[in-house]
């Protein structure tokens, strides 16, 4: 019987420069995709997969993340008094339950391997999930879900993928594949930000993984990579062999939120699918002359 995965590690410790000055006070996780922030996509698709504790690995400044999922007792009391009920409902619904949510800091910038293996001693000895909020992915069926019934058959460790560009493989973990097998690639390796010349194919990672907790023992090594920075991708390659690893091409859209392009593509896309926005917000975008 394959163990429960109960927990999610989101790493939000990054510093957002490629968004300042509008990052220079506030979390990028916090920059707002229509009237929700980015981390709140995330959060909301971990828990429709049935994740039940979220993990944040946070660096300095990262307050406001953690008020965002926490009580404002005096808007709340507020919005009673002036008998704003949706309002008030909307700001309750994204507080988790007690328990739901633990934070750990990661001090030192030293990469996203680092980043996970911070929250090794919440995680435990169980499989786990990883989420990186920067991708925002646009589906019918929550990502992670679709992860999870897959790992219900296969097991061991999944990572979510997609095709890309060759000329864009130096941004991503490319996958080795071995075999098809529907929506899932049998993975023989994995090769961190590789240039084009040398990918061993375009099937990138993006960030959604369901892995085992043998993981830890690979991010102990602290081995640098790319860029001198404690790689995930590079611990992961630990595993294969060992246990059972497959990349899973899932279904939906995925937006980089990390982007400023990617950014303002996801806040058009999420707009356009709100029953109360989608309709008004296409004949505006069609008036204009471009």
């Amino acid at each position: 019987m394959k163990a429960k995965v109960r927990k999610a590690v989101m790493p939000v410790a990054g510093l957002g420069t490629r968004f300042l000055p509008a990052t220079k006070a506030m979390p990028k996780e916090m920059l707002p995709v229509v009237d929700k922030p980015i981390i709140q996509y995330a959060v909301e698709e971990a828990f429709a997969a049935g994740i039940e504790e979220i993990i944040f690995v946070t660096g300095r400044g990262k307050y406001l993340l953690e008020d965002h999922f926490d009580h404002a007792f005096e808007l709340e009391a507020t919005l009673a008094e002036r008998g704003k009920d949706e309002a008030l409902e909307i700001v309750q619904s994204i507080i988790p339950k007690a328990g739901g949510v633990s934070y750990t800091r990661q001090q030192k910038p030293l990469g996203l391997g680092h980043a996970v293996w911070c929250a090794r001693n919440l995680v435990g000895d169980e499989p786990f999930a990883v989420l990186l909020p920067d991708d925002l992915v646009q589906a019918q069926v929550p990502c992670l879900k679709q992860m999870m019934e897959a790992y219900e058959e296969k097991g061991g460790n999944l990572l979510a993928v997609m095709d890309v560009p060759r000329d864009q493989t130096q941004r991503y973990g490319i996958v080795d594949a071995d075999q098809n097998d529907g929506d899932l690639v049998t993975v023989k390796g994995l090769v961190e930000k590789p240039l084009p010349a040398d990918a061993p194919s375009t099937l990138s990672i993006i960030g959604r993984y369901i892995l085992q907790p043998q993981l830890f023992d690979a991010l102990a090594r602290k081995e640098r990579g790319a860029g001198g920075e404690i790689q995930l991708t590079d611990a992961m390659v630990h595993l294969i062999g060992q246990q059972p690893f497959h990349g899973f091409r899932f279904s939906g859209t995925r937006y980089d939120c990390g982007d400023k392009l990617g950014f303002l593509k996801a806040t058009v896309a999420m707009a356009l699918e709100r029953d109360d926005l989608g309709s008004e917000f296409a004949d505006y975008l069609k008036s204009l002359s471009i």
